[in-house]
């Protein structure tokens, strides 16, 4: 009973990462097709022309991708530093947002904690080497905040989640900036932790991207 007590107070005064940050909404991505498009008319041609989406890469030496996961004694940061992607825009509106982390070059800083990272009982790199993440609706808000939705893939599994994001135009630079908590349940990854050090479900991800043409 002193023990399980002691578990208990340890959780309680366990810090939450996040803590006063969103959380993504998580849905099953969609399947539904796509409705017929009408034949647009010569005018609506020539507009959509003006505004045929412009591709960006993003530049991962301006660019930020990583996580912050906690167990009741200890946080860590968990550091993704190769990515790809594209923004694309019309104009000053953000079409889509892909972006592909390659899961198995993270790092931390614990460097045994890495390989625990890469191991089956988290994101089991040999198997998902990377996640994916693809916008499906970028929506537009007031002073740069954006509602991003899109599939997310992780260790193997496809959600649609959306999340808050800011958005900014800066000459021919698009900085997008996101930091939210997401389960990490709802991605499969369930290892518990130790039974006196046990693991928190949210994850509190950061995404800071610069893309250029």
């Amino acid at each position: 009973p002193m023990r399980h007590f002691a578990l208990l107070f340890l959780l309680a005064c366990a810090p939450d990462v996040a803590k006063d940050k969103p959380a993504a909404t998580v849905a099953e991505p969609s399947t539904a097709p796509a409705a017929p498009a009408p034949t647009p008319s010569a005018e609506v041609n020539q507009l959509a022309a003006d505004f045929v989406p412009v591709p960006r890469k993003v530049d991962p030496a301006r660019s930020k991708v990583h996580a912050l996961g906690a167990k009741i004694t200890r946080q860590h940061l968990i550091e993704f530093p190769t990515f790809s992607g594209e923004i694309s825009a019309q104009k000053n509106f953000v079409d889509k947002i892909d972006v592909t982390v390659q899961v198995a070059d993270l790092t931390t800083d614990v460097p045994k904690l890495v390989e625990h990272l890469k191991s089956p009982d988290f994101f089991d790199v040999a198997q998902f080497p990377t996640a994916h993440f693809v916008s499906t609706s970028v929506v537009a808000g007031e002073g740069g905040a954006q509602t991003v939705t899109g599939d997310m893939t992780l260790h193997g599994v496809t959600k649609s989640i959306s999340f808050p994001a800011t958005i900014e135009f800066a000459g021919t630079d698009i900085k997008a900036h996101a930091e939210f908590s997401i389960n990490r349940k709802d991605f499969g990854i369930v290892y518990p932790g130790k039974p006196d050090d046990l693991i928190q479900d949210n994850v509190l991800l950061t995404l800071d991207l610069v893309a250029a043409p």
